[in-house]
């Protein structure tokens, strides 16, 4: 008879698996045997829990993107003006467990398993505008809503921008410069946008 709650440590473990072999990588060219091995399981049981690899990528980016989120909704408890609830969503972006290099390979391989799979899409899109939303939430109070919007694209683009750099350079970004980075971005922003 299988232990209560197996399941749930099996399927972590697989997720968990999944990330470090994609990262391992640098992409989602990975094999379910590959990640079961990691999470010492058998790939029968890898099967078993998600169905099929695609299902287990999906999974992780789920695992990732709840991380990002319940990062961004603590650091929000705390921010009591609009420039702090987008500093709050850039400190998210660059946290150390967010900005490790497993987890950025696992990102960008999930920007390339978008163009192949409608959930992967699903899950980006929903990530992006909700990224937008709060981005733009937060600047139209700071500036017009024309470069509200133009702002939010800009400091999503840096997101990216940085996390592909920290995936293909040998000397990536330390998370605090990366952040640095991006905040002195929104400064200039805002700057433009009191001069308007």
């Amino acid at each position: 008879m299988p232990k209560i709650g197996m399941e749930l440590v099996r399927r972590e473990a697989l997720i968990s698996a999944a990330i470090a072999e994609i990262g391992a990588a640098g992409s989602v060219d990975v094999t379910v045997s590959r990640i079961a091995r990691r999470a010492g399981v058998s790939s029968a049981l890898a099967h078993h829990y998600f169905g099929s690899k695609e299902q287990i990528i999906i999974a992780a980016m789920r695992h990732i993107l709840d991380a990002f989120g319940q990062s961004v909704k603590q650091r929000y408890a705390e921010a009591g003006t609009p420039r702090a609830r987008i500093e709050a969503v850039i400190a998210s972006c660059f946290e150390p467990e967010q900005f490790d290099k497993a987890i950025v390979s696992a990102w960008l391989a999930f920007y390339v398993e978008a163009n192949r799979s409608r959930d992967a899409a699903r899950l980006l899109r929903v990530y992006a505008r909700r990224l937008d939303s709060n981005l733009v939430h937060a600047l139209r109070s700071l500036m017009p809503i024309a470069l509200a919007r133009q702002t939010s694209q800009g400091l999503a683009s840096m997101i990216d921008g940085l996390y592909i750099r920290a995936a293909l350079q040998e000397r990536a970004p330390r998370p605090k410069d990366a952040a640095a980075l991006v905040v002195d971005y929104l400064d200039k922003a805002l700057a433009k946008g009191n001069c308007t």
